[in-house]
């Protein structure tokens, strides 16, 4: 996988028009075991990102993602902004000042994002959190030569099995195993996040190739 400066850039672009076009089925999914306002929280603050790094022009990658960073958390109402704010806040520690990122670069940056999602929410894999995609993402990636499209796949089955998991933080807690039987709406947002990365690495790649 290719993740240059660029491809960060319409990285976050690309998730802002998932989220937006997901917004109702995630508030929706968030009705059932949350506040209810995930879909709505995220896209108002996407759309922030949009606005703060659509025109700017940046030399590295941690440049890119700071920004959407620290508009998320600033921006994204719940519990999410905290969560994702300062998961990209960890990464872009790790990607400051490389123009472009290797394999190994992009996991150990996802890693300090899991880390710091980890502390902030005082959560861990099971609990049918965003960590349920985010660690068997990292997993994969971790494995060596990154192919963004098993990522995806990877974020999608691990998504699809918070259903049968009984929440253990956050609002969905309160409902104990009502819960099991539920997607985790913050799990489906970070699985849209991955397929807006896979769709930045191809757009990027047609980019060059034509």
């Amino acid at each position: 996988m290719n993740l240059t400066t660029e491809t960060a850039k319409k990285w976050f672009l690309a998730a802002g028009r998932e989220i937006q076009e997901n917004k109702g089925y995630l508030s929706e999914l968030d009705q059932a075991i949350g506040d209810g306002d995930h879909g709505h929280n995220m896209a108002r603050g996407f759309s922030e990102v949009e606005k703060k790094i659509a025109s700017e022009t940046y030399e590295d990658v941690g440049g890119v993602v700071k920004d959407a960073s620290m508009t998320i958390i600033s921006k994204v109402g719940g519990a999410a902004g905290p969560l994702y704010g300062t998961a990209f806040l960890k990464a872009s520690g790790v990607w400051k000042n490389k123009s472009t990122l290797s394999d190994e670069e992009f996991a150990e940056g996802l890693k300090a994002a899991i880390e710091g999602i980890a502390k902030r929410g005082k959560s861990e894999q099971g609990q049918k959190t965003m960590l349920d995609v985010w660690i068997p993402v990292l997993e994969e990636a971790e494995k060596g030569s990154i192919d963004v499209h098993q990522l995806v796949r990877t974020a999608k089955e691990a998504m699809e099995k918070t259903k049968d998991i009984e929440a253990k933080k956050g609002r969905a807690a309160y409902l104990g195993d009502r819960s099991i039987g539920h997607l985790d709406p913050g799990a489906y947002s970070s699985y849209l996040l991955f397929e807006a990365l896979a769709e930045a690495v191809d757009e990027e790649g047609e980019e060059s190739n034509g």
